[in-house]
């Protein structure tokens, strides 16, 4: 990689990393490893979640790392259980603990879960600006949220979130919540953005990354980067983790784009449940 990572001014003034790394589905066992190889990498932004079970190895791997603290971005995400008040204070303080920092620079509701609690994540949003305001949360956010979600947390409490973390690739490019997100000011995070590697094949994709002299994830993910979406690809492998950081080297021409937007599917495209009726609460 020979050009820095950018960065994305966000509606509190915080800037993020637009490029970061992502730790779903590593194992807690391998997180601090996978972590500090990651930071060793060049990344500056690290993906997790309560729901992952691996928020401990995720600050166990910054300590390793030797990186001073504020120079790592760091995301967590509320789990589903804890939606209540009250244990939302509590999930969030364990996640202070399990992070062992005491505070994370974005802290977002995972998924609305619009037929749990009663249809009641206005709460949640509101314990969430509790956190920003005492400065254990740099920013707050939002993920999964559909354009009537984001219309209610902001009508009923006045503050917008800063992200949205949702899904987006090329085979779902989510156009209505991604301008309902830009409408409330906030900047859009895309999940699974080569689709959980199914784009990478596509014969739009390989021809393009032919052409331009890069490989079908740093052309997908460069698409990304270039429509002004945060992406935080994930791989436990060294190679890999170096080979979409190389994605910020990569132009793509607006026929490119324009191009590999036109493979969308809508609803269709989805790899992962849609917002509207996931109501999953782990064990």
């Amino acid at each position: 990689m020979t050009t820095p990572v950018p960065t994305i001014q966000l509606s509190d003034s915080a800037a993020i990393p637009q490029l970061g790394f992502g730790v779903f589905q590593v194992p807690p066992a391998d997180t601090a490893a996978v972590v500090a190889e990651a930071l060793e990498a060049g990344y500056r932004h690290i993906d997790t979640a309560e729901m992952y079970r691996n928020e401990r190895g995720v600050g166990e791997g910054l300590v390793a790392s030797g990186l001073p603290r504020d120079q790592v971005w760091v995301t967590s995400k509320l789990n589903n259980g804890f939606h209540r008040p009250d244990d939302a204070r509590r999930a969030f303080d364990t996640t202070l603990a399990e992070l062992g920092t005491d505070y994370v620079d974005l802290f977002l509701i995972h998924w609305p879960l619009p037929t749990r609690y009663d249809g009641d994540y206005v709460s949640t949003w509101r314990v969430l600006t509790e956190f920003l305001a005492d400065g254990r949360a740099r920013t707050i956010g939002v993920s999964n949220f559909q354009p009537g979600h984001l219309d209610r947390i902001v009508a009923e409490t006045g503050v917008a979130p800063s992200v949205n973390q949702i899904e987006v690739h090329p085979y779902l490019t989510n156009e209505a919540a991604r301008a309902a997100t830009h409408r409330h000011g906030a900047v859009v995070e895309a999940w699974s953005p080569i689709a959980k590697g199914q784009v990478l094949a596509d014969p739009v994709v390989t021809a393009i990354a032919e052409r331009v002299g890069a490989t079908p994830s740093q052309v997908v993910l460069a698409w990304h980067l270039q429509r002004g979406d945060i992406v935080f690809p994930k791989t436990t492998h060294p190679e890999r983790m170096r080979e979409n950081l190389g994605a910020v080297d990569v132009r793509l021409s607006d026929d490119d784009l324009a191009t590999i937007a036109g493979l969308d599917r809508g609803e269709d495209g989805r790899t992962g449940p849609n917002p509207d009726v996931f109501d999953w609460i782990p064990e």
